[in-house]
């Protein structure tokens, strides 16, 4: 919500002269008091019910809560609400763990991952055939993460029911960064543990995608500023590493290198040929002739030569359209072009996910993506239903799943590896800390061989065994394929248990 201030009140006074200097300051500070102050009607208390859940063939009994936690500046007054869905089986000792889940954009709610990952109930998307109309209906999650851990879904400012209480300028200063975002999203865990006194036990945190970018960021500001130690790092699909994804026009070949074998991954896939021993060719061949292939400049004639022959066969894209590119394939062309026949789009998060092009003549893509477009529906209308309904969150408001309005205010700052150096820092601070980091084959949005790259780049200090990378079949949200969301279960129980 954005606050008006009459401009024609504050050109009165500038012009009326020293006789209304009084006037003028109290216009302004009239201004100051409004821009602190928005006017909302006050949040629900938080309210919690029982529920059930068959997870893993068993019946898993547990407490919903849907609440909310107050930022405060450093002046002690409230400027924002965060709102956060909390699964917790009753009864427990202090040492079961807690989890807190983050997703990414920045502008996502943690409907992903609570919906469709690893909360109690899931509704379908992210996948081949999901529309727009499919119906926001939950059903129980087999592969739910509550049978080893309670969990707390947080949303952040401006995203679900979680809102900011000053004006848009503050908001962006105060949530809307990559630093401040970190501090107060630390901040919200530990008041969430003092709060319900859980700082005995084992600590958790999962992010998706830009959550991935926050999680071990947030755990370093645990770790070091608040005094809570995190056991685990669960990163999903992270954007780890913005510096080196570059823009594509750089010298560097990060960017290509990154984005290949994920490409390959799609056609292999689409052959019915992906499995561990063939992607391991193309990653082989992305770390080595790839690279020197690319660095020799399309001045050298063979080199450029064996470049498009390769890369054309990876992609499974037309040779001459290569040819074209220098061998440097793009993002958009891809996805166009691999479905281009069939006058079909596909996805950045998962390019064998694909929807009919409505303007298949058109020079440039003129559509959204098959899967951002189909999930907006039924993941709101089921989160929705089940913090008004089932759990009786008694709330007026419009709930964002995806916000473009936090997305469009963001500022990012330099792009920096700030998420790779926390990481570092955070694991050699704690030899018990155990992170995994977890993709899809076909992500073109976070592909895999980034985090690959990260860590084989990683100091030695116990990496094998601390630090898990696992790709599985699927994109983005590779969840939402039932045999990719049991493995993703079986490796972060493993997680739990070491």
């Amino acid at each position: 919500m954005k606050t008006y201030v009459l401009s024609a009140l504050l050109v009165a006074s500038a012009l009326s002269g020293p006789a209304h200097a009084q006037d003028s300051s109290d216009t302004a500070k009239a201004k100051k008091e409004k821009s602190e102050n928005i006017d909302l009607p006050p949040l629900p208390a938080d309210k919690t019910v029982k529920q059930s859940a068959t997870i893993g063939g068993k019946t898993i009994s547990y407490e919903a809560t849907v609440g909310s936690i107050p930022v405060r500046n450093e002046k002690g007054k409230k400027i924002a609400e965060v709102v956060y869905t909390a699964y917790v089986v009753p009864g427990s000792s202090a040492d079961r763990p807690v989890m807190f889940a983050f997703n990414g954009g920045p502008g996502a709610s943690s409907v992903y991952l609570n919906l469709g990952a690893v909360g109690p109930k899931r509704v379908q998307f992210g996948a081949e055939g999901d529309v727009p109309s499919d119906a926001g209906i939950t059903v129980d999650n087999p592969n739910s993460w509550l049978d080893f851990t309670d969990m707390v879904f947080i949303d952040p400012v401006g995203t679900g029911f979680s809102r900011s209480l000053v004006d848009p300028d503050e908001a962006r200063k105060e949530f809307y960064s990559t630093e401040a975002d970190i501090t107060y999203l630390s901040r919200i865990v530990y008041d969430w543990l003092l709060e319900n006194k859980r700082m005995r036990s084992p600590k958790y945190v999962m992010g998706e995608s830009y959550g991935g970018y926050r999680a071990p960021r947030i755990a370093y500001a645990l770790q070091t500023s608040l005094g809570v130690g995190v056991n685990g790092l669960v990163m999903v699909s992270p954007y780890l590493d913005p510096a080196a994804v570059g823009d594509g026009t750089a010298l560097s070949p990060l960017p290509w290198m990154i984005d290949l074998p994920s490409m390959a991954a799609a056609k292999l896939e689409r052959e019915g040929r992906l499995d561990p021993q063939t992607i391991a060719a193309v990653e082989d061949y992305t770390r080595t002739e790839f690279v020197t292939d690319l660095l020799k400049g399309p001045k050298d004639v063979a080199a450029r030569r064996r470049l498009i022959e390769r890369v054309s066969g990876y992609t499974g894209l037309d040779t001459g359209l290569v040819a074209k590119l220098d061998g440097r394939v793009d993002v958009g062309t891809f996805l166009r072009e691999s479905h281009r026949t069939d006058k079909k789009i596909g996805s950045v998060y998962d390019s064998n996910v694909t929807a009919w092009d409505p303007f298949p003549g058109s020079a440039y893509r003129r559509s959204g993506d098959p899967i951002l477009d189909a999930l907006i529906a039924p993941t709101t209308s089921a989160m929705v239903d089940l913090v008004t309904r089932v759990v009786g969150w008694d709330i007026k408001a419009r709930y964002n799943a995806l916000s473009e309005e936090v997305n469009n205010a963001w500022d990012s700052g330099e792009p920096r590896d700030s998420p790779v150096s926390d990481l570092r820092k955070a694991i050699a601070n704690d030899p018990r800390m155990k992170v995994m980091i977890v993709h899809g084959y076909d992500d073109l949005a976070c592909p895999y061989f980034g985090s690959r790259l990260i860590v084989d780049q990683m100091p030695s200090f116990g990496v094998e065994q601390r630090v898990k990378l696992s790709v599985y079949p699927g994109g983005h949200m590779f969840y939402s394929r039932p045999g990719s969301s049991a493995a993703f279960k079986t490796d972060g129980q493993a997680l739990f248990q070491r």
